[in-house]
């Protein structure tokens, strides 16, 4: 029976893995390739070793696949966060169907700051101090 379950977890984490890299040749730009990639990839990776904890059942094997999973989930976010970041600073191209860029009125290309959205915002009247900001 474990077997079957190993063979199941890694035909998922394998597919998984190839609609990663699908995704990365046929999306039409960085956000949406960025997107397919680290969750598809991710999820892919959690799959296969969690068959192969699943499969040898050693300790030591299972310690780490679990270490690796943790740190796939731990780094992932940030990766694409990152990835995300770099492309829209370098200027890459969005999709023309991209229907929402929010950081388009606030971003200065030129000085690379992105303004916070609270600049001017007021309460009751009065100006919003830095203390006040940190509650929003």
């Amino acid at each position: 029976m474990s077997e079957l379950i190993v063979s199941v977890l890694l035909v998922s984490g394998a597919s998984f893995v190839i609609l990663a890299a699908l995704g990365i040749l046929r999306l039409p730009d960085l956000p949406t390739r960025m997107h397919a990639s680290t969750k598809a990839g991710a999820m892919g990776a959690i799959l296969i070793m969690s068959a192969v904890a699943l499969h040898f059942s050693e300790s030591t094997v299972v310690a780490r696949a679990i270490a690796f999973i943790i740190f796939i989930l731990l780094t992932t976010p940030i990766a694409a966060h990152v990835i995300g970041r770099a492309g829209y600073r370098t200027g890459a191209e969005l999709w023309d169907g991209t229907i929402k860029d929010e950081l388009r009125e606030r971003y200065d290309p030129g000085t690379h700051q992105l303004e916070s959205g609270l600049e001017g915002k007021t309460e009751g009247g009065m100006p919003l101090q830095p203390s006040d900001r940190s509650e929003m």
